[in-house]
């Protein structure tokens, strides 16, 4: 079973502050499903690429502006931490725990 399979706490340092968020997460072999929710964007499901224990996935926002956020984050044990690129804006890091 991947390290990231489960419920997870995340926070972006995006310009706009400290942006939270939560994952839920189901990994079935070399991809997995789940939903990404947040303050600021709201809810999405989210599917993608399991290599290792690094999880990259897109997903669509329009708030505050229609982009795309690309996420390639790693887990290991109960933290997890990566980046999120969003779009023209730039690369953030994100970090958390397990849920």
């Amino acid at each position: 079973m991947s390290a990231a399979a489960g419920n997870w706490t995340m926070t972006v340092q995006s310009p706009m502050g400290a942006q939270q968020g939560t994952l839920a997460i189901t990994v079935d072999g070399a991809t997995f499903k789940g939903t990404q929710t947040s303050a600021t964007f709201g809810a999405s499901d989210i599917e993608g690429a399991v290599e290792g224990d690094t999880l990259k996935w897109s997903s669509k926002v329009t708030s505050p502006m229609p982009m795309t956020l690309e996420h390639t984050i790693t887990f290991s044990g109960d933290t997890l931490s990566g980046s999120v690129k969003a779009g023209a804006f730039g690369t953030f890091p994100v970090t958390g725990a397990r849920a």
